[in-house]
């Protein structure tokens, strides 16, 4: 056993410039656990809610008064006590009075702290030595969305790389990175080409122009390595569904006719992965766009699930997805993200650990992926909010071949 003998909240910014919450966690060991949560921007509805009514400094405000209290004393291994303590300090069942970013960087940092006590990796605290496994890293080329103004209407066109290493893999998505931004500035010679929230491209082009060029890309690449690099959506469709249609830049699609729009690209450009290609509470549209080209792609629910095991059920139960996003922060604590994980495991579903659009320089995403068995991890390809989770990657990836 190892108390908690001290516990501190404070306010940090994320990689948008918001400011957002660390928690750091002493045990009587004089180990040390610190962890800061990060931010969407594109938010399912039914997320757990990041801070209280009076926002950030009302959540500090409690940490103070409430959580760290209860905090010193307990046992650091205890994590899901402390996950429990959490969730009745909070009373809700989307820790919105509390906050729900307080809730996972408290939860995180004591895992941390747990880990630091006996000299142990995050990760092999987390997944002991059987369900650990490396990743292969999903990244964030061309962007829009609500995480780019003036970029496509599809948020996020990646790439997955399967090298024979996972360090191989980051490397080869950040030259495809760089290529995919020198042929956009050659194709607008004229405009400064920048980057948005995850740090991918942002230009005037329409879906099928950003599929067409980042296809050219990843094909250029497949023949000088000879591995397997394919393209991958996260549509994320609510955030253009309006009154029972989806709004494109020169049209409007109906649902089947998203669907059958959402089957032609996986067709036509030979995609892998499909995030979102329905608005989040369409269970039935999801399930027949699954039976359509589920065999061919992962059809991955983020906004349709988020990291909710209730929500998940749902979605096995209805045959909607066979792929799943994970993220820490959607659910509130890490005993929660443990257990829907588990749930996806269970139901063979493709289980993918995800960054947020505000992200921090907090490396733990990383850890937990590998801890958990994750087989992809989604966080970018550049930017240092994101590359401390993929340098960390091959650290542990380093660690893992000693």
């Amino acid at each position: 056993m190892s108390i908690i003998d001290a516990a501190f909240a404070r306010k940090v910014l994320d990689s948008r410039g918001n400011p957002t919450i660390e928690v750091e966690i002493h045990t009587d060991n004089n180990a040390v656990g610190i962890a800061i949560a990060p931010s969407g921007a594109s938010k399912g509805s039914n997320e757990v809610k990041d801070y209280p009514p009076r926002g950030i400094d009302e959540s500090l405000k409690i940490f103070k008064e409430k959580v760290a209290p209860e905090l010193i004393g307990q046992d650091v291994f205890n994590q899901k006590y402390i996950d429990h303590i959490l969730h009745t300090i909070d009373g809700t069942t989307n820790f919105s009075n509390i906050g729900g970013n307080l809730a996972i960087a408290t939860s995180i940092s004591v895992a941390k702290a747990a880990a630091n006590d006996i000299g142990m990796p995050l990760h092999r605290y987390l997944g002991g030595h059987v369900s650990i496994r490396m990743p292969i890293p999903v990244a964030n080329i061309i962007g829009g969305g609500k995480h780019a103004i003036n970029g496509t209407t599809i948020q996020e066109f990646l790439v997955i790389s399967h090298g024979k290493k996972v360090s191989e893999s980051i490397f080869i998505n950040a030259e495809i990175h760089k290529a995919v931004g020198k042929k956009l500035r050659d194709k607008f010679p004229n405009i400064s080409i920048g980057v948005g929230d995850e740090r991918a491209w942002v230009a005037p082009l329409n879906d099928e122009e950003a599929l067409k060029i980042l296809k050219s890309v990843i094909d250029d690449f497949r023949s000088r390595y000879d591995i397997e690099i394919f393209p991958g959506l996260d549509v994320a469709a609510t955030s253009f569904f309006s009154n029972g249609k989806y709004i494109y830049k020169g049209k409007e699609l109906e649902k089947d006719e998203q669907i059958e729009f959402m089957e032609n690209l996986v067709d036509e450009y030979e995609i892998k992965y499909l995030e979102d290609p329905l608005e989040e509470n369409d269970f039935e549209g999801f399930s027949k766009l699954t039976r359509l080209v589920g065999s061919k792609t992962l059809v991955v629910g983020d906004d349709l699930f988020v990291t909710n095991p209730d929500r998940l059920m749902k979605g096995i139960e209805s045959d909607s997805a066979n792929a799943i996003l994970l993220k820490p922060n959607q659910i509130g604590t890490l005993t929660d993200f443990i257990k829907t994980t588990k749930i996806a495991k269970e139901a063979a579903y493709t289980t993918i650990v995800s960054h947020r659009s505000g992200e921090t320089e907090d490396n733990a995403l990383a850890e937990i992926a590998v801890g958990v068995g994750g087989e992809y991890i989604k966080t970018g390809a550049i930017g240092g909010e994101r590359t401390s989770k993929l340098n960390q990657l091959i650290r542990i990836e380093e660690y893992m071949e000693d």
